[in-house]
């Protein structure tokens, strides 16, 4: 009986440490740029007051948990386009982005 090596299944490398932390920074970071532009975006067009009106209202009002999340609703487009693309770590960084978003909601909301 002959004994032979395995043979490498794949003929792709696996991706480093430093890249995987790259991309999952990268999705983390366009998270956290899709939710401030959420926040612009309904505070501006969405809301029946001007910007700074609503800004106001919200600081009056410490609405500040429902604005942040209203403005995460864009990192669900985030996070399909890049499973789309097959770029999983970045759609693993707006996942993180998100989980962040929602303590930080929670947080301010309830305590």
């Amino acid at each position: 009986m002959s004994q032979h090596t395995p043979e490498k299944t794949s003929k792709f490398r696996q991706p480093t440490k430093s890249f995987i932390r790259k991309e999952i920074g990268i999705g983390f970071l366009v998270s956290v740029i899709a939710t401030i532009c959420g926040a612009f975006i309904y505070m501006e067009f969405f809301s029946k007051y001007s910007f700074e009106e609503t800004w106001k209202v919200v600081q009056e009002q410490k609405l500040y948990g429902t604005i942040i999340a209203l403005s995460a609703l864009p990192n669900i487009f985030v996070f399909f386009i890049f499973l789309k693309k097959k770029q999983d770590y970045r759609a693993r960084g707006v996942l993180i982005g998100c989980i962040l978003t929602a303590l930080i909601t929670f947080v301010l909301k309830f305590i």
